[in-house]
């Protein structure tokens, strides 16, 4: 079967023939809930499928986990800090939005599914859209004014950035354009609502003395509110991820200002100069991003392994089958925010604290 996207969808135990302009391919992960290895199916186009595998991947876990570590050591801590924000807020909106109108996804067929990581899950609206949507256009708003560029450039490079995001989940076979659109435009919405606040929200991380009770009670809320609106799926895990996340750099924030060691360039200093790329700057970068991205890893690890055993003992389930055992919520949710406000905390108050012993800051 085959779609406008040129992809072929193969019937099971079919073997056509395939000439030299044709590749044979699975998805590349399986199934996040039933671990379902999706069906096979050809690619006439290929780049078009590689285009949109790329987009796919700027709105994936992945692609985040780079992101915003590489932004926060290598060029703006501030943007970075505000970013996370509107991302935390942003996956949290949108997936319990999916588990309030639980829409399933596109059948298949018609539908050639190319990804079948997310396919158990409710697909209205596209958190993908959203996030490829909020991430770029939050990042255009925060950093114009502030950084000296085009402001031509940075509105198309954040168009294309959420325009190759959102066609790419219709060509995943993972959403319809009606489910996209409306991720589109509802993150247009949650963005106006959140950028005139997140200057009084970064002030408040910094100077309140209540603010690390405020974030801890109120992630930890929206956690709950997230986790008890449908069964378990790892909608509800990213969910849990990005909020812990969020808590654990607005933790740091709150420690870095209260001990003098957050240093943002004085408003008297705008708008800053891009420096010019020579080979001192980008090995001092891609060093920080190497050290740094290690002691994420370390600390994810560690955190893990010393985690989730901890709650299943605690629980009294069995720690044998790890997936069975974060299907839980009483699991599933803390260990969440266990594990990723350890490496949100890190990340932005102890890796910049290394970066200064190692005189790499």
């Amino acid at each position: 079967m085959v779609n406008s996207n040129g992809l072929w969808m193969l019937p099971p135990g079919t073997s056509p023939a395939v000439d030299s302009d044709t590749a044979r391919a699975k998805p590349l992960r399986r199934n996040s809930l039933t671990g379902d290895v999706g069906q096979e199916f050809l690619i006439h186009n290929k780049f078009l499928f590689y285009l949109f595998t790329f987009g796919t991947e700027l709105g994936n876990e992945m692609f985040f986990i780079v992101f915003f570590p590489f932004l926060l050591w290598n060029i703006d801590a501030l943007v970075s800090r505000r970013l996370i924000v509107v991302w935390a807020w942003n996956l949290f909106v949108g997936q319990s939005t999916k588990d309030m109108v639980r829409w399933s996804r596109p059948a298949s067929p018609p539908v050639v599914k190319v990804e079948v990581f997310y396919n158990s899950e409710y697909s209205m609206p596209s958190t993908h859209a959203m996030t490829g949507t909020a991430i770029p256009f939050c990042l255009f708003m925060l950093t114009y004014g502030r950084w000296q560029y085009p402001f031509l450039f940075g509105l198309c490079v954040a168009l294309s950035w959420s325009v190759l995001v959102c066609v790419s989940r219709v060509y995943m076979g993972m959403h319809s354009i009606l489910e996209v659109i409306t991720g589109f435009l509802y993150s247009l919405l949650i963005l106006a609502f959140f950028n005139p606040l997140l200057d009084k929200i970064d002030t408040f991380y910094m100077m309140d003395h209540y603010a690390p009770l405020v974030i801890i009670v109120s992630h930890v809320s929206l956690g709950l509110v997230a986790f008890s609106l449908d069964s378990w799926s790892t909608s509800r895990g990213d969910t849990a991820q990005a909020l812990g996340t969020g808590a654990g750099a607005a933790l740091a924030t709150h420690v870095n200002y209260q001990l003098g060691l957050l240093l943002d360039p004085p408003s008297s200093s705008l708008p800053l100069a891009l420096p010019s790329i020579g080979t001192g700057l980008v090995v001092r970068s891609l060093l920080r991003f190497l050290l740094g991205v290690a002691a994420l890893l370390a600390t994810r690890m560690v955190m893990k392994a010393v985690t989730i055993p901890f709650l299943c003992r605690l629980f009294g389930l069995p720690s044998d089958d790890v997936r069975r055992a974060r299907q839980h919520m009483k699991v599933e949710l803390p260990y969440r925010y266990i594990v990723y406000s350890a490496v949100g905390f890190i990340c932005t108050c102890v890796v910049p604290l290394l970066f200064r012993i190692l005189n790499l800051a």
